[in-house]
This record gives structure tokens, C-alpha cells and sequence, in this order.
């Protein structure tokens, strides 16, 4: 399961170290850079928690979809 993600650009890298910074709650992979769009890959388990640190990002951001 995963959430689609969209942010600038130049936001990619930031929002990837923070997903990573929470060791193993999500894994973020980029669709299409040039666009700023990103998957964050997440569990049953952890869905929820990053669902909220998305929401909770610094810089903005656009959760376009959720696929379980």
C-alpha cells in the first residue's frame, strides 16, 4: 500500500530523509521528478503514522491518492 504524493520539485529530497528518518515507517520512491511526484510506500501498521507526518510536513505537499 502507498501514498501518492505530490510536492515541488525541489522538496523530493527533504520529504524522502524525513520518511527515512522515522526508520522503517514508510519508503519513498519518485514517480516523476519533474512533476514532484513521489510513492510512500507504508504497512497496515504504519499507515496511519505517516499519514500524519505527511500532513504535518514543513513544506507544502498534495496526498493525491491511497492505494491499499
Amino acid at each position: 500500500m502507498y501514498f501518492l504524493v505530490r510536492v515541488k520539485p525541489h522538496d523530493i529530497d527533504f520529504v524522502n530523509k524525513i520518511i527515512e528518518g522515522y526508520e522503517g515507517l514508510g519508503i519513498v520512491t519518485t514517480v516523476d521528478a519533474a512533476l514532484g511526484v513521489v510513492r510512500v510506500y507504508v504497512s497496515p501498521d504504519t499507515k496511519e503514522d505517516v499519514r500524519i507526518i505527511l500532513e504535518d510536513m514543513p513544506v507544502p505537499l498534495q496526498i493525491e491518492e491511497f492505494h491499499s
